[in-house]
């Protein structure tokens, strides 16, 4: 007879808009709720069940850090190991929470779901849609359909691959999309649906140690090519060069991106295109098909800041060639 899976959820917290009120002091939002009050905000919506508590941080999610990841990382693993803990659900700050969604994706060992949420509006709006993102995360936590598909993101009772959710608006609720791949399923009436399975997965060991740095460097009309060779002197293992179109760069830019893959400093190419993603092509200086050439690596359809997040993972563990790279975003 197979083993009944238990039904309780560990719930972590790190701060964000889902745990923060306004200061009467200042009249601004500030991260103060600890997860017991969050969890507490949501028994109007409904029953969370069995749920188990670890307030990781309190910070705002811009002031997210690799470091935090390496922590997170830890206590996730660690809880994910137990036999009585179905699955995890992660609260966060919506600006980076799809990096810190990617990150875990990628690292973790398990099959148990992983759902990340957050909230748009905080704890003393009236519409407050905290209560209603972790009720709903917390269903698909318990979800059998979930196991297997890697980190998602749920928010306004949609679910998305780490993969492929992105931010796309600064203020509505409806604010994670997964582009031109669509929404893994969603929850309506207290039921978990799932209407496809994420097949793109990748999986990076974390290695020991901080992990290296790695700097975004954008492309735009008249860009000199100053912030790259900034970057590298600044002590940057790594470069991500968010690009216009499907990966180019204008000449100036692509002389200082060929310097510094002439001293083996690897550079991935992302686009800053929401959607269609690189690809190589056309011939003058800065193309994305001369960039490759060159040596340089594209990121296929993630975000720069994705792609650093691979760089970075891929990096930890010694110098890594151009085709190395190619091969992890390719998959």
């Amino acid at each position: 007879m197979p083993e009944l899976r238990s039904s309780r959820c560990a719930l972590i917290t790190t701060g964000g808009t889902i745990v923060s009120k306004i200061d009467p002091a200042t009249g601004l939002a500030m991260p103060v709720l600890s997860g017991e009050e969050l969890l507490a905000t949501l028994r109007k919506c409904g029953d969370p069940g069995a749920v188990e508590v670890h307030d990781f941080c309190r910070v705002a999610s811009p002031q997210i850090e690799p470091a935090h990841w390496l922590g997170l990382h830890a206590l996730a693993q660690s809880l994910l190991d137990r036999k009585d803990i179905a699955g995890i659900v992660i609260s966060h700050g919506t600006s980076t929470l799809e990096e810190t969604a990617w990150f875990l994706d990628i690292t973790l060992r398990t099959e148990k779901p992983v759902v990340v949420t957050g909230a748009q509006r905080n704890a003393s709006a009236p519409d407050f849609d905290g209560p209603r993102n972790l009720l709903t995360a917390l269903e698909i936590c318990r979800s059998d359909a979930a196991i297997g598909k890697g980190v998602l993101v749920a928010l306004n009772e949609h679910i998305n691959a780490a993969r492929e959710a992105t931010k796309t608006h600064t203020t509505d609720v409806e604010t994670f999309q997964s582009g031109e791949w669509g929404y893994l399923g969603k929850v309506v009436n207290d039921r978990v649906t799932f209407h496809r399975t994420p097949t793109r997965r990748l999986h990076m060991p974390l290695g020991a140690g901080p992990l290296p740095p790695v700097e975004i460097v954008s492309m735009y009309a008249g860009a000199s090519g100053a912030l790259v060779m900034a970057a590298a002197q600044s002590g940057a293992r790594g470069l991500v060069v968010q690009a216009v179109a499907s990966g180019h760069v204008n000449a100036a830019m692509y002389e200082a991106i060929t310097q510094l893959l002439a001293h083996d400093v690897p550079v991935v190419i992302a686009t800053r295109i929401p959607r269609g993603g690189t690809r190589a092509g056309y011939g003058f200086a800065g193309s994305s098909q001369l960039l490759v050439d060159a040596g340089a690596v594209l990121s296929d359809d993630l975000s720069a800041w994705k792609a650093r997040i691979v760089l970075m993972l891929a990096l930890q563990h010694g110098p890594v060639t151009a085709p190395a790279l190619a091969q992890l975003f390719a998959r």
